[in-house]
């Protein structure tokens, strides 16, 4: 079984449900789809950490980022490869012909 992912934004809004108070933290657990005491766990970490609650382990980039770093990798060997062909034709042109 894989393990669950959540988003910042997911967290942050069930602990704004959480602390709405107009359901109990079961009934937003079970509507979610987690345990109850995530909600408890992600609560007390937004209030010890604030606005920089929720990041993934250090070290280790977020699912967002690590898509854009892929992204950019890719993007960076195919203008690489186009700035190699583009000195070999230069080259080539640049040649005197006898």
């Amino acid at each position: 079984m894989a393990r669950q992912v959540f988003t910042k934004a997911f967290k942050i809004e069930a602990v704004r449900l959480l602390d709405a108070g107009k359901q109990p933290a079961a009934a937003i657990a079970r509507e979610l789809g987690i345990k109850r005491e995530k909600i408890y766990a992600w609560r007390t970490q937004l209030r010890e950490r604030g606005p920089d609650a929720f990041h993934d382990r250090p070290g280790r980039p977020a699912a967002d980022e690590s898509a854009e770093v892929k992204r950019l990798k890719r993007e960076l060997e195919r203008v690489t490869e186009e700035r190699d062909i583009l000195k070999k034709a230069a080259a080539y042109f640049a040649r005197e012909l006898p």
